[in-house]
């Protein structure tokens, strides 16, 4: 067995870690906005916050009929997971990385995606089954979707 998988974006194709949860995009942001060396994975209730912003999204969007009841089932047990506390190594951007969260979302949408296709059965990288953009960030914007995670996780740390 490989110790990669090939995935593609935009910019071609890239060798992604086999084991990695995240995804082609999340490997470009650690590479190209490596800025101060403290990691995503270094502040779990904001993992976690995000998590829950990505449960809600799901559950709405099936509510609307946006989202199959499979792959939300899918996603809504990968955060369930992410906020019991599993995958958070895999969480590897920079927390100053370029633009306005835009990797950081990435980071979040691919570690779901990719958990949630081995919960359907898939191989991490399918897409095809449950994609980082079309189904676990759908309906929604790095600009909604950040600062909604950042509130609701200065929300948990002020209430610890």
């Amino acid at each position: 067995m490989s110790n990669t998988r090939k995935e593609h974006d935009l910019l071609g194709d890239r060798d992604v870690p086999a084991d990695a949860y995240y995804g082609v995009q999340t490997l470009r942001a650690f590479e190209n906005f490596n800025i101060t060396g403290v990691r995503l994975h270094q502040f779990d209730t904001f993992i976690n916050a995000f998590a829950q912003v990505k449960k809600a999204a799901a559950l709405a969007n099936h509510e609307v009929g946006a989202l199959d009841g499979k792959i939300k089932d899918a996603i809504v047990a990968a955060c369930d997971e992410i906020i019991a506390g599993a995958l958070h190594d895999q969480f590897i951007v920079d927390m100053i990385q370029g633009g306005a969260g835009t990797s950081t979302n990435m980071n979040v949408n691919e570690v779901i995606a990719n958990r949630a296709l081995e919960i359907l059965g898939h191989q991490k990288g399918e897409y095809q089954y449950c994609h980082p953009n079309n189904h676990v960030n759908h309906g929604q914007s790095t600009n909604d979707a950040y600062p909604t995670a950042l509130h609701v996780a200065l929300d948990a740390y002020i209430e610890r």
